[in-house]
């Protein structure tokens, strides 16, 4: 069974800084901070729709900062959480927070409660990045927290977003060099949404900020996905989560709800233009041969890659080959193929 999480959003809290880009609010649309009682219900509904799946899915604790909110309430989180993975009927306990936010006694907590994964919101390794969205830390906090998380055992998780205020796209590549650099287990890139009422909105409101576009972001978004898979790295989210909250408050910047998917695209075009280079093949028909699982985002949202290769002169004729890999093309001349 694929891997779930059971999230409990604790929205914007134990965090003192302001970011640029911030307002968790209005990215879950949640405005009240969890109970204990909430997250037993949480859990105990996704007990009854998972049934004996349980054991591949992690209680997740996303939204804010989890380990600078007020020691008592994070225990009593974790303590209510905690007896689900003790009984081996759940695999661990997920948390996000920030890098300056973890310590070894911090760290000793969330061991003791059954906390398997750690997600460091590292968002950018420049500081001048980082001072400029006011994030409060820096990428030196970030490696310091990476190396106590893995030291003690935990899944390191490192979040990183694009397009942010005064980086680009060489910086963002930067970044997940050195992200990858401290063997994070899992990794999330986030291409930077403006919301309403965030120092990032005024300045996209006065000129100061010109967000990346949808097609900028996914020509970088696809080679950073594909830089983090060929180190192994999972990528496990790509762009911020569907919501009624977030359609209603973005004001610029880029969101797709299937921008992975637009991504695996991109990757499968560039693979495709060096297939037909290396095949010598500029025009007429052509046999692709592709995963099965690879089809649709081969031929593209809107059928956007077919109509590419068309207008390089390229007829795509695609047939399905499950021993190739997922962004592997194979092409071939159709009359050759014929033969």
């Amino acid at each position: 069974m694929k891997h779930a999480n059971v999230a409990v959003f604790v929205p914007h809290n134990g965090c003192t800084h302001a970011c640029s880009f911030c307002d968790q609010r209005q990215i879950t649309g949640q405005q009240t901070q969890p109970t204990a009682q909430d997250v037993r219900d949480a859990v105990l509904t996704a007990r009854n729709s998972l049934k004996e799946n349980t054991k591949n899915a992690e209680i997740a604790f996303f939204g804010g900062s989890f380990t600078a909110i007020d020691r008592r309430y994070m225990e009593e989180l974790l303590k209510a959480a905690a007896p689900f993975v003790w009984s081996g009927e759940f695999s661990g306990i997920r948390i996000s927070t920030r890098p300056d936010a973890v310590s070894e006694e911090i760290l000793e907590i969330l061991k003791h409660y059954g906390v398997s994964a750690v997600e460091l919101g590292a968002q950018s390794m420049s500081d001048k990045v980082l001072q400029a969205n006011l994030r409060g830390h820096t990428a030196e906090d970030v490696t310091r927290a990476s190396d106590l998380i893995r030291t003690y055992g935990f899944s390191l998780g490192l979040q990183m977003m694009t397009g942010l205020y005064q980086s680009s796209a060489e910086l963002d590549r930067q970044t997940a060099a050195m992200l990858a650099k401290l063997r994070p287990d899992t990794v999330r890139i986030y291409p930077t949404v403006v919301l309403k009422g965030t120092l990032l909105d005024r300045l996209f409101r006065e000129g100061k900020y010109i967000p990346p576009t949808l097609t900028e972001t996914v020509v970088l978004c696809a080679e950073l996905l594909q830089f983090f898979e060929e180190r192994q790295i999972r990528v496990i989210r790509l762009g911020l989560h569907d919501s009624d909250s977030l359609r209603r408050n973005m004001t610029a910047g880029v969101f797709h709800p299937a921008l992975r998917e637009l991504c695996e695209g991109e990757i499968l075009f560039r693979n495709t233009l060096r297939e037909l280079e290396t095949k010598k093949l500029c025009s007429g028909t052509v046999v692709f041969r592709v995963h099965p699982s690879s089809v649709s985002k081969f031929v593209g949202q809107q059928k956007r890659n077919v109509l590419r290769l068309k207008e390089m002169g390229v007829c795509a004729k695609i047939c399905q080959d499950g021993s190739l890999g997922k962004y592997e093309v194979r092409a071939m001349d159709a009359l050759n193929a014929r033969t």
